[in-house]
């Protein structure tokens, strides 16, 4: 969104549709442009602390986008990956193990009231954590820094479940 806006905004500047999306300046003539208004500036992190104080209706803006979106996309995620209540059923099925006084279908409707709520909460508290992050100017975006985060993460778990499986350095570790 943010290119497309861009490169609109340079070319149709007094198209009020275009305005709409986002209007560009570039602050002390440096090569990089940020979002003015229109609905990029509102989707965009506030530079700093002070920007949520003067402007809070791009800061709520913001925070209620980030959340939603991490919620919506954490929800998706869980039928995407197989993770579904549905597919959680069918998984403790397999594995012969049963909740207590529930039947297979009742067993799905039970999952079904727990699962997709773990999730969005879950989305909620990434969202919270990358908007904290934005908000108090980290190095990188917040989202960024997840991201590299849980991939160095996955990268740790790899390494050491391939030591313990050749009886390596990381059966001394854990």
């Amino acid at each position: 969104l943010y290119v497309i806006s861009q490169m609109l905004s340079n070319r149709f500047s007094g198209n009020i549709i275009i305005q709409l999306l986002g209007s560009w300046s570039s602050p002390d003539g440096s090569a990089r442009s940020f979002p003015t208004s229109g609905l990029c500036y509102y989707l965009s992190p506030p530079e700093t602390i002070s920007h949520v104080i003067e402007d809070p209706v791009h800061a709520v803006a913001y925070i209620a986008f980030m959340l939603g979106s991490c919620a919506y996309f954490s929800k998706t995620w869980i039928d995407v990956s197989g993770s579904s209540a549905k597919d959680v059923a069918k998984q403790l099925k397999d594995q012969q193990m049963v909740m207590r006084g529930h039947r297979e279908k009742s067993m799905v409707h039970e999952l079904n009231r727990y699962i997709p709520t773990a999730a969005a909460f879950g989305g909620l508290c990434i969202g919270a954590l990358s908007v904290l992050a934005d908000f108090l100017g980290a190095i990188g975006s917040g989202t960024g820094i997840l991201l590299a985060v849980t991939i160095i993460y996955q990268y740790f778990e790899i390494f050491v479940k391939e030591q313990q499986e050749l009886g390596g350095m990381g059966t001394l570790l854990f």
